[in-house]
């Protein structure tokens, strides 16, 4: 084990920026971690720092090894957890990225309600529609509506299905009818939603042909769907709507189903999060929770 002797005195070092600030944290003298250092560099036979009489900047060889102690000694931290978790309760703190309605809606009330069972479990949420980069802004787990993309260095599990439908007011259709087909939606008002000036057509899976797709006639296009299924159950036209969403106003009889015959276009909701070799027990007791009970709130 006196191989070991000095890493993580190094590494404080080099998170430090300074041999001064480095023994302020380690509780420690300057001259003691200055040599410290000294011996692990004559050990390894190379010099890991320039030093300055005010700084000390790593040396090409210094960032090297920096790198892979980091490494290592992450994994040492992991490892920890993973063994301390086996002999108490699922405990930390965790950063977790979502849709802001899917989020709120959906998946925090199944957060929340894991905190009951968890008491020594902690949650930052953060509720944004833009698809945020985990590995850059910090966040251990997010909940996506869209597609992956460009998976490195991330994992992903499938935790929901989101089915599409038409719906529009009991009004709306005894003043226009009612659709039967999908061609038929396009001589219809529709409410659309749209971001960036772009509205996004409607589209219905067909068994062994191709999705129809149609985009009806329209006067209004919003980029929220809780704003949508507003003017909708108002009168303004048909909507094209997550089932999740619509379903405590068609039981209410504000909004009624249409096309029920037809199988609605999936969305997969994803929980997606940076690779590592051993997930942590609190980051897996969330995904598991995720997953056993979405599907049921989307039903």
């Amino acid at each position: 084990m006196e191989r070991f002797n000095g890493i993580s005195v190094f590494v404080e070092v080099a998170d430090a920026g300074g041999f001064s600030a480095a023994a302020a944290r380690l509780n420690l003298s300057r001259s003691a971690v200055g040599k410290t250092v000294s011996r692990l560099e004559r050990r390894l036979g190379v010099r890991l720092f320039h030093r300055t009489t005010r700084t000390q900047s790593l040396t090409e060889e210094g960032q090297l090894f920096y790198e892979s102690c980091q490494k290592a000694l992450g994994e040492i931290r992991t490892a920890e957890d993973l063994l301390e978790s086996g002999r108490r309760e699922i405990r930390g703190r965790l950063r977790i990225s979502m849709p802001v309605l899917f989020g709120r809606q959906c998946v925090a009330p199944l957060l929340r309600d894991l905190l009951r069972s968890h008491p020594r479990l902690e949650f930052d949420l953060s509720f944004n529609d833009r698809v945020i980069d985990l590995l850059d802004e910090g966040f251990d787990l997010a909940i996506r509506n869209s597609p992956l993309g460009n998976g490195s260095g991330l994992m992903m599990r499938t935790v929901a299905e989101q089915r599409m439908t038409v719906c529009a007011s009991p009004a709306y259709l005894e003043a226009h009818g009612m659709p039967r087909t999908v061609a038929e939606l396009a001589a219809h008002e529709g409410i659309v939603y749209a971001r960036g000036g772009e509205p996004l057509s409607w589209s219905f899976p067909s068994d062994g042909k191709a999705a129809e797709i149609v985009l009806p006639q329209t006067r209004l296009r919003l980029d929220d769907l809780a704003a949508i299924a507003d003017a909708a159950a108002a009168g303004h036209g048909l909507a094209w709507l997550p089932c999740w969403l619509v379903r405590e106003r068609v039981q209410k009889g504000e909004l009624v189903r249409v096309l029920t015959d037809r199988p609605g276009l999936i969305f997969k909701a994803h929980a997606v999060w940076p690779r590592t070799q051993h997930m942590l027990p609190k980051l897996r007791v969330v995904i598991d929770k995720l997953a056993a009970g979405l599907p049921r709130i989307m039903e």
